[in-house]
């Protein structure tokens, strides 16, 4: 009972939060799938219907959702959707198959976010600083900032200040004598610079091809670099890069493209070790540019067999 009560004020949220926030009514526009939330042994469950911006939810089994959302048991399921979330019995969860996400990826993760975005819908960011300004803080790749932002126009870019809301530096004692670091952070130049690399006019935002370049006759190699760019859509940029890796490995043999990659393991799904770029050139054929160990590798193999463990891949809070 508990959990069917619940599971009706699931569907109350969603329509309360698209009444009330703007932002929210207009995610809900995004997607047209069917979700059912329910028990393994389908005792208890209950689907929503997104329709066109709209939520319609009934009690009991779909026989035909886009989206599953499947938990071991009444009293797992009533555990993990009771506020406070404890997100590490959620992964413990999902990793023992005791609660399981099934459809295609993108309808799943949607409705899964949009269930997320139910708390954080209204919530507010930066300092208001009137006159429809507020000051946010960044991290950027360079160092902590304050941004400015205006009609959501950056403004200015400043380095962090501390002040008393913000947690105390460490100190140590030693021999009678506390040592404190300054108040203060310090910040590259890259960093105070970004700004001028949001705002640049030369920032790329969307595919571009050289006028003369033709996948499919002239290439015009030794154009390269002098003739001008055209605009062109991501489905032929795509069709691009498909054909390219085709023609490679027809031409040259299946270990004809190489693969590398950077250090950094915060650059999201394609771009680290732990990335979806493995599967992706596995599937493809590759020779991999296999570069040393750097960075961060130093504190995680370090770390793993001085202490053991190695959940948070060396890394800290984002994990």
């Amino acid at each position: 009972m508990r959990l069917s009560l619940m599971l009706f004020g699931l569907s109350l949220a969603l329509k309360q939060r698209a009444r009330k926030y703007p932002t929210f009514k207009e995610r809900l526009k995004e997607k047209n799938l069917i979700a059912q939330v329910k028990v393994k042994d389908d005792s208890v469950g209950r689907y929503f219907t997104f329709q066109n911006g709209r939520v319609r939810s009934k009690s009991g089994i779909h026989s035909k959702p886009d989206v599953t959302v499947t938990f071991k048991t009444v009293e797992l399921a009533v555990s993990l959707m009771t506020p406070p979330f404890n997100q590490l019995d959620q992964i413990n969860a999902m990793r023992g198959f005791s609660m399981t996400l099934e459809g295609p990826e993108e309808l799943s993760l949607w409705f899964m976010h949009t269930l997320h975005k139910i708390r954080s819908a209204g919530w507010q960011y930066g300092i208001d600083l009137g006159n429809n300004t507020r000051r946010y803080t960044n991290m950027t790749n360079g160092g902590p900032v304050f941004v400015y932002v205006k009609d959501e126009k950056i403004l200015r870019i400043t380095p962090i200040e501390f002040d008393d809301t913000d947690a105390p530096p460490w100190s140590i004692e030693a021999k009678g004598r506390t040592f404190t670091p300054p108040r203060k952070t310090s910040l590259a130049s890259h960093g105070q610079n970004w700004k001028s690399m949001v705002y640049s006019p030369d920032r790329l935002l969307y595919p571009l091809k050289r006028v003369d370049f033709d996948p499919n006759g002239d290439r015009n190699c030794e154009n390269r670099g002098t003739s001008a760019y055209q605009r062109i859509s991501w489905d032929e940029a795509l069709n691009i890069v498909v054909g390219e890796i085709k023609r490679v490995k027809r031409e040259s043999g299946p270990g004809a493209i190489a693969v590398s990659h950077g250090s950094h393991h915060t650059w999201g799904n394609i771009g680290y070790y732990l990335s979806a770029l493995f599967r992706f050139r596995n599937t493809i054929g590759h020779t991999e540019v296999h570069h040393n160990p750097d960075s961060w590798e130093g504190w995680y193999w370090g770390a793993t067999h001085h202490w053991g463990g190695s959940l948070r891949v060396g890394q800290t809070e984002t994990y």
